[in-house]
């Protein structure tokens, strides 16, 4: 993704129209203020060059990319716990984390190259490989765990090469951490206010989701009798979940605004009910089937509506001005009163 750069002399426009129409409208209005006191200055909207945005927005696509995010990074725990599984001698675990973990990160290659549009521009992208470059470190962190996975999985289903089982997942479990959080690391390398404000949290939002998912799903999946393991993942990973999208939602900069309004303050606000909902179950019935499986499609679909609301919501302060200039006037005004501190 483009990384988009604040356009000069973007800033405030006057609304209601010519000077002379705002004035006779705070007349007739009284001046909105107690006592009809009249206002100096009017109210201001941002605004840009042309009515288009400061940064250039995401090219990438709803929904292709939210299901990309929840599917790798379901994977990607899924992957760590059957690897935990097949050496704590759990067969039944094993087979149910591998299952998620194949199936998850071939599903979530499968809409990463719809949304690049041509198969081509997946391959194209391993010709280099790049250590400050998110984006390309997630392309060697992905391939290499999407083989792994999806070949454990599948000799997994046909009862082929035991060897061979054992240390794809292995293999797919070392990587499978980096694949649960990558993608937080690259949404916040971006210019996009609501991603990169909080580039200290997102990833302990995106690998709590991912563990509450993961472990969630398996926790369903698996026999009962050796789900405990993913149980004690999913309670954890919801923890942790809900405890950072708590901290990005009440950081009192005007980037965390996104997080409640619109379309993703919708996603958000479902999200919390069904994992908050999952966590309690998982806490309380989880060692029974029911509840067992009530905690961990709860969770899962928790984690699924947290990607779609993050995604939401740096969208939306992409395409709003205010979200870039209100921090870089904030960030400008603390410079400017630094400098003056220094000098008296």
């Amino acid at each position: 993704m483009t990384e988009g750069v604040a356009t000069p002399g973007a800033g405030w426009r006057r609304a209601d129209g010519p000077p002379s129409q705002r004035r006779q409208k705070r007349r007739r209005r009284g001046g909105g203020r107690p006592g009809g006191e009249v206002a100096m200055v009017e109210e201001a909207e941002f605004t840009s060059y042309y009515g288009r945005p400061i940064i250039k927005p995401p090219v990438w696509k709803t929904p292709d990319v939210p299901l990309y995010l929840f599917l790798g990074g379901a994977a990607g725990s899924s992957a760590v716990l059957g690897a935990i599984a097949d050496l704590s001698g759990r067969p039944g675990l094993t087979r149910a984390a591998r299952y998620v973990a194949g199936g998850g990160s071939i599903a979530s290659v499968g809409f990463l190259i719809h949304d690049l549009g041509r198969p081509e521009r997946f391959l194209h992208m391993l010709r280099v490989i790049k250590v400050t470059s998110p984006l390309s470190v997630g392309t060697y962190i992905l391939s290499p765990f999407s083989a792994a996975a999806g070949a454990t999985a599948a000799v997994e289903l046909l009862g082929w090469f035991p060897r061979l089982k054992r240390f794809g997942g292995i293999v797919s479990g070392l990587f499978g951490g980096p694949m649960a959080t990558y993608t937080a690391v690259l949404l916040a390398n971006t210019a996009v206010p609501s991603w990169h404000a909080f580039h200290t949290r997102l990833p302990f939002v995106f690998g709590g989701s991912a563990m509450a998912a993961g472990g969630g799903l398996c926790m369903a999946l698996a026999p009962l009798a050796e789900s405990e393991p993913a149980r004690k993942m999913a309670i954890i990973g919801a923890g942790i979940e809900l405890a950072a999208v708590r901290g990005v939602e009440n950081d009192e900069s005007v980037v965390s605004e996104p997080y409640h309004i619109g379309r993703a303050g919708t996603f958000m606000r479902a999200a919390k009910a069904c994992t908050a909902t999952g966590l309690g179950l998982a806490v309380l019935g989880g060692r029974t089937r029911v509840g067992a499986v009530a905690s961990g499609v709860l969770l899962a679909a928790g984690s699924l509506l947290t990607r779609f609301g993050v995604f939401d919501a740096g969208m939306a302060s992409a395409r709003d001005p205010k979200y870039t200039v209100v921090p870089q006037r904030e960030r400008m005004a603390a410079r400017e009163a630094g400098v003056h501190s220094v000098t008296r």
